[in-house]
């Protein structure tokens, strides 16, 4: 009975040792994941903040399984906590939706001013011009919107032409034009 006990109290332990190392790997993984992210949009100060956290985690964590590394389990839970850490900061990424993303457009409308007028008037930042494609003339738009609302926009684009071709990329730096003032005076989208 007394075996049977230890046994199970050793069971216990060693379950808690591998779920307190996965979750100490998700926890770390997403901060260093969330943190990269931040730095590279330019919020460095958070970021700093946020790796004195991530910092202390990962050596915890990684400290609990260089002293137990007799125990297979535990290199398992680690290497299964970063890879989960890597896709919840990944979908906490997704969820804060820092900065702005640039949305190159062109549609087979023909009514060149239709398709922007109507962005316009939802309170997207477009530039237009017609342009020359294999089928003939297009309209090519550029559009800046915040990445809150960026499926939003492709779900629009998609109603109002069903044809329209889009390509998106991360804008790095953004200065000038009415559309970043109105932004910055909390108009955008009311």
């Amino acid at each position: 009975e007394l075996l049977f006990k230890g046994v199970g109290r050793m069971l216990e332990n060693a379950w808690i040792m591998v779920l307190t190392i996965f979750v100490i790997n998700i926890v770390y993984v997403t901060l260093s994941t969330t943190r990269m992210i931040l730095t590279l949009k330019g919020y460095r100060y958070i970021a700093a903040l946020m790796s004195i956290v991530e910092v202390t985690v990962y050596v915890v964590g990684l400290g609990l399984v260089l002293d137990n590394l007799d125990a297979i389990q535990n290199l398992v839970a680690y290497a299964l906590g970063f890879g989960t850490g890597i896709i919840v900061g990944s979908k906490l990424e997704e969820k804060m939706s820092l900065g702005y993303i640039m949305v190159n457009a062109i549609s087979v409308e023909s009514d060149v001013n239709q398709l922007s007028n109507i962005l316009r008037e939802e309170g997207y930042g477009v530039t237009d011009w017609t342009v020359n494609g294999l089928a003939g003339h297009r309209q090519a738009l550029q559009i800046l919107t915040p990445r809150k609302y960026e499926k939003k926009l492709y779900d629009r684009l998609k109603e109002i032409d069903p044809k329209i071709f889009i390509i998106a990329h991360e804008p790095k730096t953004i200065h000038g034009g009415f559309w970043v003032k109105t932004i910055r005076k909390g108009k955008l989208f009311r």
